[in-house]
């Protein structure tokens, strides 16, 4: 009950003040939507509009995934989370473009083609980029996500809007197509409420952020999380080899559009799926080989258990999940050599990390279309720790001095300490006085 609390008062918060844009040219040109519900004028008082990401499963209107395997997919019933905001006042305008099966950072890899943002050619970010457009836009008051290692955050980042990713399992996924399961987690978007190669204007707003928040009765000291180095290159093992288990059903017999050729499994998975996912399944599968397995993906494994125990570590808050008589202590041995022993001891606990969202600006569509993989996948540089430690996360929106784009201000807390950090994160916003371009909302 006491989630179901939280949420509804986040929800009513983001709709107030916020009508619906009806304006189907611009969805067409922008193709944030891939499906729409035609919805009343005359609301009701407490009603708010919701944009769903087009994994989510609906009754009225199809799941696609951005998907040609589920193109004509229907699905027979709706996400838990989707029949909670609608017993809240939910009203669902439409279902969001995404990339094909949550996989990607720009919103590029989907059936329906690119995302873009409003008045320029910009990308949103991914993979929730046509959720986080429908927002910018005033379309939906709030838009549902999925957030595997940041797909939430970044796109929140880049268009201007609040993203929050809440601890794992507190919402439910009941109804959300996997992509991997034990990273997936449903995220709420809104319109309120190598580092060293860090973006010059990323840094600039991330000092002026850090800057303003030290001024307002906070206590801002730097904080070393050594672990989270190698917390990139353990996601992309991680996930991929949950990917390819989960997919490994769209295969044209039992389940999926089915490819007319002798050989229907391997035909249909190669219609059916996009380059991205392909080379993300092949990533996965390999990952999972008896010769590769023990090289990989355990290691992984044990990455991802030395980020969570990095984050406990500097958090004053305990983690609810962790029994201190049974998790063995955090060991030196535990970090690289190369690291100074100041940094492996790290500073006195803090209650709040804040880091930037995304590395760099949004790119163009056509720059992130032809960027190789590598440097699309090092968008989440920031954003997947969080996701390997379960973490809850808000992406808080940054004017950039001088440019008409945004940064984002992530801030991180402790698992299942997502009432405060969302009352952070609020007070954060006030403290920055950013807003909406020429539209100051409330969150």
């Amino acid at each position: 009950m006491r989630t179901g609390f939280r949420l509804r008062t986040l929800c009513l918060r983001c709709s107030r003040g916020y009508g619906v844009t009806h304006n189907f040219q611009q969805r067409r040109l922008l193709n944030h939507f891939v499906s729409k519900e035609e919805i009343p004028f005359d609301l009701p008082k407490d009603a708010f509009t919701l944009a769903v990401k087009d994994n989510i499963a609906t009754e009225s209107l199809p799941t696609t995934c951005a998907s040609p395997f589920l193109t004509p997919y229907t699905s027979p019933f709706e996400a838990t989370i989707v029949a909670q905001l609608r017993e809240r006042g939910a009203v669902v305008v439409g279902k969001t473009n995404l990339d094909e099966f949550g996989m990607g950072s720009h919103s590029t890899h989907s059936a329906f083609g690119p995302v873009t943002q409003p008045d320029s050619d910009l990308s949103p970010g991914g993979s929730s980029g046509g959720s986080a457009v429908a927002v910018a836009t005033g379309e939906a008051a709030v838009a549902l996500g999925t957030d595997t290692g940041g797909s939430v955050r970044l796109p929140a980042a880049y268009t201007g809007v609040v993203g929050y990713k809440p601890s794992y399992g507190m919402l439910s996924r009941h109804g959300v197509v996997p992509y991997a399961n034990s990273l997936d987690t449903v995220g709420l978007l809104s319109r309120s409420y190598n580092i060293a190669e860090l973006d010059p204007r990323i840094r600039a707003a991330w000092a002026a952020a850090a800057a303003a928040v030290l001024g307002a009765r906070a206590r801002v000291v730097p904080v070393s999380l050594p672990s989270t180095r190698h917390a990139l290159s353990a996601y992309y093992v991680l996930a991929p080899a949950e990917a390819s288990s989960n997919l490994a059903k769209y295969d044209g017999v039992r389940y999926g559009a089915r490819a007319a050729a002798s050989d229907t499994y391997a035909a249909s998975r190669a219609a059916g799926f996009g380059g991205e996912v392909q080379r993300r399944i092949l990533l996965g599968a390999y990952t999972l080989s008896a010769e590769a397995m023990d090289n990989y993906f355990r290691q992984a494994q044990c990455v991802r258990r030395v980020v969570r125990r990095d984050f406990d570590r500097v958090f004053r808050l305990g983690n609810p999940l962790v029994d201190e008589e049974d998790e063995a202590p955090f060991d030196l041995s535990d970090v690289p050599e190369e690291v100074e022993m100041q940094s492996k001891l790290g500073p006195a606990q803090v209650d709040f990390l804040l880091c930037p969202t995304a590395p760099t600006l949004a790119p163009g569509v056509d720059e992130a279309r032809g960027m190789g993989e590598l440097e699309g996948y090092v968008n989440d540089v920031f954003t997947v720790p969080a996701s390997l430690a379960g973490l809850p996360a808000v992406s808080v929106p940054l004017a950039v001095e001088g440019d008409g784009r945004w940064a984002g201000l992530q801030v991180v807390g402790q698992f299942w300490d997502d009432a405060r950090l969302l009352a952070v994160a609020r007070e954060v916003r006030e403290v920055l006085g950013v807003g909406r371009r020429g539209r100051e909302g409330e969150w």
